[in-house]
């Protein structure tokens, strides 16, 4: 059955779900403050702040099946994110329960910002959040904001999405720079398209009647240290190290993300770990070639 799926603020990873889902068949439309890069996407585009939603009523977005929130700030400043997060994810909220036909789910794109352990340890959706920064507290506060709410919503913890285009770390190999061994520090990482396969297939897993969780942590399956990622693609690469990152005073956050709730679900992952995802990359974007040159 045709799906309509609205997807507010689409940009890479709304995209590229935007066209996984149009290619099954779905109608998908996308708001953005500015749609250029929608063209030729096959997405309807919708150019709209979520500011001027405060006052506007129920013709302001599009009535559709699933809502997928998946906003960035766009400045690293407390009322950016304020803005993008807590007050946006209200307003849409406030606006699609206005509707005749209400959406069957909203998801919203959160991050394991919300988690504040420091020592490695494990943690799972069950596992006690503590933000430190504006950034995780305010991520928090939409989380609650959605799941508070009467219309069904499920959050996605998505840990350090990778992929084409967000290629910071094999630059800063390929400079000579490597994570130091110690202080150790975790790097969970998950592939932009496992990012939107999981939305993809929790859609799907709805339309069937499986029952969804109200909470999701998207991780791939291996939890590593940051010195050996970077070492990893120094290897492939075949770069020396010149460089030792030196960690920050104030000390980041080390965890290890579990993702056992998503795999039960029956989702597979295109890229299970950083090694294949980041090898797609390597050969994709031509960093091994230019390596060869």
């Amino acid at each position: 059955m045709k799906l309509t799926v609205l997807i507010i603020g689409c940009g890479d990873i709304g995209i590229t779900l935007g066209r996984e889902l149009i290619a099954e068949g779905h109608r998908v439309v996308g708001v953005r403050r500015n749609i250029a890069a929608l063209k030729n996407t096959g997405i309807e585009p919708l150019k709209l702040d979520l500011n001027e939603l405060e006052e506007a009523g129920a013709s302001a977005l599009p009535q559709a099946d699933y809502v997928i929130y998946s906003v960035s700030a766009d400045r690293f400043e407390e009322s950016a994110y304020q803005s993008a997060y807590p007050d946006g994810l209200k307003n849409v909220l406030s606006v699609m329960e206005q509707h005749d036909k209400p959406p069957r789910r909203v998801f919203f794109v959160s991050s394991t910002s919300v988690y504040g352990q420091q020592e490695g340890e494990e943690v799972n959706e069950d596992s006690p959040i503590g933000p430190t920064s504006f950034s995780g507290k305010l991520m928090y506060e939409a989380e609650q904001t959605l799941l508070n709410h009467p219309l069904p919503g499920t959050v996605v913890r998505f840990s350090g999405i990778y992929g084409p285009g967000r290629d910071r770390l094999i630059h800063q190999v390929a400079e000579g720079r490597l994570a130091a061994v110690t202080p150790v520090i975790y790097s969970n990482r998950i592939h932009r398209d496992d990012c939107t396969g999981i939305l993809a297939h929790l859609i799907r897993c709805q339309e069937k009647g499986q029952p969804i969780a109200d909470l999701y942590l998207g991780s791939d399956c291996e939890p590593v240290t940051l010195h050996n990622v970077m070492a990893w693609i120094a290897k492939q690469l075949k770069v020396e190290s010149t460089d030792t990152m030196q960690s920050p005073l104030r000390r980041r956050a080390s965890k290890r993300c579990n993702n056992q709730r998503i795999l039960e679900t029956g989702y597979e992952f295109s890229y299970p770990s950083y090694r294949e995802g980041y090898a797609q990359i390597l050969k994709e974007g031509g960093f091994l070639e230019v390596q060869k040159a």
